[in-house]
This record gives structure tokens, sequence and C-alpha cells, in this order.
């Protein structure tokens, strides 16, 4: 299968060890959940494939085979610009012409048709979060980058952010990075925990339909979830 992006190599924060000897290829069009509790590490090593900056030391190799897009935990959104102008906001820095057609389609598909002209002020958390996604698929990458994307929202919004995201970046190449694994278990091609003893594979609760996250109440996604709960807790 074709090569994502690949990292190998270890990173330290000052004197202390961050991780040690992490080898991971994402593949193309798969959703990789790296899973692990806070500060191992995970959004370093996305950063790193990503080419921003970390704050640590880190000696390997790190590079994106596709161009990337990311989305933070927060959304980011520029409080003066209304919903349109902050997707088309990468696009107009860059000194492009935006395709405001083409942002209202991305603002429809993520249920904001109603609030385009709205200030980041006037929306709730997840629509906030909505607004991101939609400027995210807007830059048209083939590799996406989630940072925790949605681990400050309820569980109800969570949920349908979840639902939302598996259906509108199917098909792309996707390194999602978690502390949840309800999450992992739901949306993962693949799961990699990660932890102070490096890198794991873990099994999953059996394929997922593309374009879909799978059920959060089947006895496969509560058993894989329980499972993972557990190795992290164990680590």
């Amino acid at each position: 299968m074709t090569e994502a992006a690949h990292i190998r190599g270890r990173a330290w924060v000052g004197d202390q060890p961050l991780f040690d000897s992490v080898d991971l290829t994402l593949r193309a069009a798969e959703w990789t959940c790296l899973l692990g509790p806070s500060g191992v590490g995970k959004s370093t090593i996305l950063r790193l494939i990503a080419g921003l900056e970390t704050g640590v030391r880190f000696e390997g190799h790190a590079k994106a085979s596709q161009p990337v897009a990311l989305m933070a935990q927060d959304a980011g959104l520029i409080g003066w610009l209304d919903v349109r102008s902050n997707v088309t906001l990468g696009a107009r820095l860059r000194g492009e012409l935006a395709d405001t057609a083409r942002a209202d389609r991305l603002i429809a598909a993520v249920g904001l048709s109603d609030r385009a002209a709205h200030l980041p002020a006037r929306l709730s958390g997840g629509q906030r979060q909505r607004v991101a996604l939609a400027r995210t698929l807007f830059e048209d990458r083939p590799l996406v980058l989630l940072d925790e994307p949605f681990s400050a929202l309820d569980a109800r919004t969570r949920t349908g952010m979840q639902d939302l995201a598996a259906g509108l970046l199917r098909d792309r190449s996707v390194l999602l990075v978690t502390h949840d694994p309800a999450e992992a278990a739901r949306l993962g091609d693949r799961i990699v925990l990660l932890t102070s003893a490096g890198l794991q594979d873990q099994p999953l609760p059996g394929p997922r339909i593309p374009g879909q996250a799978r059920p959060y109440d089947a006895p496969q996604v509560l058993q894989t979830q329980a499972a993972l709960l557990r190795r992290m807790l164990a680590a």
C-alpha cells in the first residue's frame, strides 16, 4: 500500500526522553489512530510529520509523502471573520482567489449553510469545530492530521463530529491523535498505542465501512474500547 508519511527516531525535552525509537508508517487512504495518555509525545509526532516546530530535540527522520492539512484541538477561528471567510482563510493568506462556491458546498456539508455569515462568537463549540473541519477540507490535501480535534466537545457532539469526519474524509490518509479509546475504536483502520515503552499496534473491532465510523454501541467496539483502556492503564 502507498505510504502517506513516515517517522522514525527519538525525542527529548531538555535532557528527559519524550519517546524512544518510534517507527511509524502512515498508509495512504487509511485512518491511523495514534492513541495514548497525555504527555507521551503523540502531538509531537504529528507536528514532526507536518514539519512544524515542536520545542523538542528530535533525532531521526520525519516526512510526509503527501501534501498535508492540519486540524487542531482548538478550532483556531479568526474572531472578526465570518464562517465563509474562516473556511477560505488559507487560500486568501496565500494570495489565491478563494473558490467561494466550493466553500459554500463544504459549509453545507457540515450543516452550517444558515450560519455562513455568522462570526465565531455566535457559534457553539461544536459548530466552531464544524467550521474548522470545512476549512481543513477546503485545503484539499490528501493527508489530514487531526490533533485531538473533538476532545473538548460533549459526548453527543463528539460522536456526531466523528461520524461527520468519517464521511467527509473518506479516501483521505488520516492521522488522528487521541487519548480517547472509544474514538480510536470507532474510527481506526489501524490503532497504534504510544506509551513510555514505545509504539504497539492494537487489535481492531473488525473492519470499518469506508466513509463511516463504527457504531458506538456495537459489542465489538465496546470490547475494543475496554481493552484499549486496560492497556493504557497498565502502561
